[in-house]
């Protein structure tokens, strides 16, 4: 019904930035906050950063928080991650997923993504020492 693709992945040294994106296409529902995960070798998904729908509330995982920002374009069906200072325990798949509802945006994190509905394939996300 939705396909979300996420893009902006590569390898980067400790201390650098990367942007990623996510696009939203197929039947996107009206209203819907978007969230990013990780998932590294060998350990769970883990949450990263949720945006809600209007753009009014944004919650982050502790640890991201001050290095990394989440936006979103819904003009555009985007949604954004800045991450800056870059560490090498940032190293992971990073997905994106989309959750239907307006409702702040801590009402939406899940530590593993839970209630997400739709999910993108990933990217991959290299940071060395």
């Amino acid at each position: 019904q939705v396909q979300l693709v996420e893009s902006g992945g590569g390898l980067v040294q400790a201390g650098g930035s990367l942007r990623l994106s996510c696009a939203a296409s197929g039947r996107t529902f009206s209203r819907y906050a978007m969230g990013w995960f990780r998932q590294a070798p060998g350990k769970e998904r883990e949450f990263v950063a949720v945006i809600n729908w209007s753009g009014t509330s944004t919650y982050y995982a502790d640890s991201v928080k001050g290095r990394f920002t989440i936006s979103r374009d819904n003009a555009k069906n985007t949604v954004s991650l800045q991450m800056n200072s870059l560490k090498p325990e940032d190293t992971a798949v990073y997905y994106c997923a989309a959750r239907a509802g307006d409702y702040s945006a801590r009402y939406y994190y899940s530590q593993r993504g839970s209630g997400y509905d739709y999910w993108g394939q990933g990217t991959q996300v290299t940071v060395s020492s």
